[in-house]
């Protein structure tokens, strides 16, 4: 069953075109991963499917287990089960860890201090620190996937979730993601990692704002031997450029 489909979806900033004509579904309880160069439209994509300020003026259409959700909220589709975990996680001033975590938790979720174990963070050194600039971005990441074990939203938008951890953190945010499939979330990773893409059961490649190529991991990994797979699209990517 399809969970999260987008046909002939374009968005443009800045007069730029970011995604184009980009069509792609992805099946329900699944790990799936969207890889591509910088540039390439992934974290712009996952903005869209969230309906972040800034990334809603889209033509094309975002159906959410069947349901056009074009002209909804962020909150409104968070309220559906959408969630997206930030390549940089926030801060939270003014809250503690407890607090952030008692926020996002719902009753089909784990309890918070079995979502503090699998990502390796100690509930009783952890819960009561502030969620602010005194945790590392490590950590906050930990604790972000902490909160998305305590939700479990039907569909995980993962934003480079390797992004400034080290490899014993890695493997936590692993066991994390299993999690969450089992316990029936869909998880979509954008990465640029072949360890994280290989943690998925379907991958899709993106170049210009499109999908130009998608199926088993052991055929999209050619795009990190090969740095590229040949393709119709031109794609020069820029420093500074929205992903």
């Amino acid at each position: 069953m399809t969970i999260l489909k987008l046909e002939n979806v374009s968005l443009s900033l800045d007069e730029k075109p970011i995604l184009n004509n980009l069509s792609v579904d992805f099946w329900e309880g699944h790990i799936h991963a969207i890889v591509g160069p910088n540039g390439a439209g992934k974290s712009t994509f996952s903005y869209v499917v969230m309906g972040l300020s800034g990334y809603r003026n889209i033509t094309g259409t975002i159906y959410f287990k069947g349901q056009a959700i074009n002209n909804l909220t962020v909150y409104e589709r968070a309220r559906l089960g959408i969630s997206l975990g930030w390549q940089e996680p926030a801060r939270f001033e003014g809250l503690t860890v407890a607090q952030y975590l008692k926020a996002s938790k719902k009753d089909k979720g784990m309890s918070i201090e079995e979502a503090m174990d699998v990502v390796g963070l100690s509930p009783q050194e952890y819960l009561q620190r502030a969620c602010d600039k005194t945790l590392s971005g490590g950590e906050r990441k930990r604790i972000e996937l902490a909160s998305l074990l305590v939700m479990q939203p039907e569909l995980v938008l993962l934003d480079e979730p390797d992004s400034g951890i080290d490899v014993e953190a890695l493997e936590r945010i692993f066991d994390a993601i299993n999690i969450l499939k089992e316990r029936g979330s869909t998880v979509i990773t954008i990465t640029h990692s072949m360890a994280v893409l290989k943690k998925a059961e379907h991958a899709f490649l993106m170049c210009h704002g499109d999908i130009i190529d998608k199926g088993s991991i052991d055929k999209i990994s050619g795009y990190f031997e090969n740095k590229c797979i040949p393709c119709d699209h031109k794609n020069i990517p820029v420093l500074g450029e929205v992903q």
